[in-house]
C-alpha cells in the first residue's frame, strides 16, 4: 500500500543519533520512536553501549528497535544513503536554512518523502552537533525553550518525531452536526419566552426586546437539534416546578426543600 503523497512517509524516515553518551538514552528514544511510529533507528559511535542498559529504557514494545538498529562508527558513513539530512541544533544564525518550529520542518519533508530517504541527526547530550557534523545536513531544526536551551537527548527525539507523526496522519474530516432546523428553533424560542415571561425573568409587556438579544446569544453557538431538545427540557422543568409552587402555595401545603 502506498503512502498518501499528501503526507509524510515515516518508512522514509530515520532517527541517528551520533555519539550517544548514554546507553539508557538510546533505549528512551528508541520508546519515543515506536510511541509515534517511527522504525528505522541508526546510532553513531555510541561511547559506552550497554544493551542492558538500553532495553530497560527502551521497554518491551519498542526492544525490536533496539534489536535492529544499525551501528556505524563515522557519521559521514552513517548518513551516506539518505537524499535528505536534517540536523538538530540548538544554536542559531550561519548559512543553513534553520527551522525555528519543529512543525515546519515536518510539513517540508512531506513532498521530500515521497521519493527520498530523511535522516534526522541528533548530536551528543553534551554538546550536540559540530560545526563539521552541520556540513553534512541540507538544514538544522531548532527546538524554541524558553531559555533553558538544553534538552534531554530522548525529550529532543520524541518532539521531533510528534511533529513528524502528526505530518504523517491524515487531518480528521472536519464536520458539523445536525443543527437545528427552524420549526426547532422556533419552537424552542416560544417556549423560552413564555417561561421566562412566568418567571419575570423579561417584562411581559416587550417581550420581544429581550428575546432579540437571546437569539442573538443561540445563534452564536449554533445550536444543534439536541442542544434544543435539552433547553425545552429545561423549559418544561421550570414551567413545571412553577406550577407546582403555585399550587402548593395555594393549597398552604409547605415548599420541598
Amino acid at each position: 500500500m502506498s503512502a498518501d503523497p499528501a503526507r509524510i512517509d515515516l518508512s522514509k524516515v530515520a532517527i541517528v543519533l551520533h555519539r550517544p553518551r548514554y546507553p539508557e538514552n538510546i533505549g528512551a528514544a528508541a520508546r519515543a520512536m515506536c510511541n509515534m511510529g517511527l522504525e528505522r533507528l541508526v546510532v553513531v559511535a555510541p561511547e559506552r553501549y550497554e544493551a542492558e542498559k538500553a532495553l530497560k529504557l527502551a521497554t518491551h514494545g519498542a526492544r525490536h528497535i533496539v534489536d535492529h538498529m544499525t551501528t556505524v562508527e563515522e557519521l559521514s558513513l552513517a548518513l551516506g544513503p539518505f537524499s535528505f539530512v536534517v540536523g538538530t541544533t540548538a544554536r542559531l544564525g550561519g548559512q543553513r536554512r534553520v527551522y525555528r518550529r519543529p512543525e515546519a520542518l515536518a510539513e517540508a519533508l512531506i513532498p521530500i518523502s515521497a521519493n527520498n530517504t530523511i535522516a534526522v541527526v541528533f548530536g551528543p547530550e553534551d554538546r550536540g552537533l559540530t560545526n563539521e557534523d552541520i556540513r553534512l545536513c541540507h538544514a538544522l531544526v531548532n527546538i524554541p525553550t524558553a531559555g533553558f536551551s538544553s534538552l534531554n537527548l530522548a525529550q529532543a527525539v520524541m518532539i521531533l518525531c510528534y511533529e513528524l507523526r502528526r505530518a504523517a496522519v491524515p487531518a480528521p474530516a472536519e464536520t458539523t452536526p445536525r443543527l437545528a432546523n427552524r420549526f426547532e428553533l422556533d419552537a424552542m424560542y416560544d417556549q423560552l419566552r413564555d417561561v421566562l415571561v412566568r418567571i419575570s425573568f423579561i417584562s411581559h409587556e416587550n417581550p420581544e426586546y429581550w428575546m432579540s438579544r437571546i437569539r442573538h446569544f443561540f445563534t452564536r453557538m449554533q445550536l444543534r437539534a439536541r442542544d434544543v431538545a435539552i433547553i425545552r427540557g429545561i423549559c418544561r422543568q421550570i414551567d413545571w416546578y412553577g406550577r407546582k409552587c403555585h399550587e402548593d402555595g395555594r393549597q398552604g401545603r409547605p415548599k420541598e426543600r
